[in-house]
């Protein structure tokens, strides 16, 4: 074999490597991917049913219940437009409370209730997830312009 085939070989067999490894990160990292979704994202059925994914908006005031077994506990996340109930079995945050911002990850059950592996309560008094900020935001205005379609108004 010549030293320029032997060369072309190389690099053929470098960008064949590359590749494959490339292909290994990406399948890899899209495994471990959660998109975060509103409730009224998921209520709207724009959530993966099949796949884990964050919920966020605000623990609405009074739905917090907890069972006999001291661990699992129901609450309702909601964007101010929607609501979802959501079932977690584990030690809540400390500064988790209704009214408060909330980061949820997890799945939907087929029964519509979303299944928490993991509860985030914001870490201060002042601090909102963006994506629950966002969202609380495009919630608030989609409702002002259906309040105002309502009294007669028109924008």
């Amino acid at each position: 074999m010549k030293p320029r085939q032997k060369r072309l070989l190389f690099v053929a067999l470098a960008i064949v490597g590359v590749g494959t490894a490339a292909t290994l990160a990406l399948t890899a990292l899209n495994s471990n991917i959660s998109y975060f979704f509103s409730p009224t994202q998921v209520l709207a059925n724009e959530a993966p049913q099949d796949r884990v994914f964050r919920l966020g908006g605000l623990v609405t005031e009074g739905s917090i219940a907890r069972q006999d077994d001291g661990l699992t506990v129901h609450f309702d996340v909601t964007d101010n437009a929607e609501t979802v109930t959501v079932a977690y079995t584990g030690i809540l945050p400390d500064l988790f409370s209704e009214g408060q911002g909330v980061v949820t990850k997890g799945r939907l059950g087929p029964d519509g209730v979303f299944y928490a592996d993991e509860v985030l309560a914001k870490h201060d008094e002042s601090y909102m997830p963006p994506e629950v900020e966002s969202t609380l935001q495009t919630a608030q205005a989609e409702g002002a312009s259906d309040t105002a379609e309502t009294a007669g108004v028109s924008n």
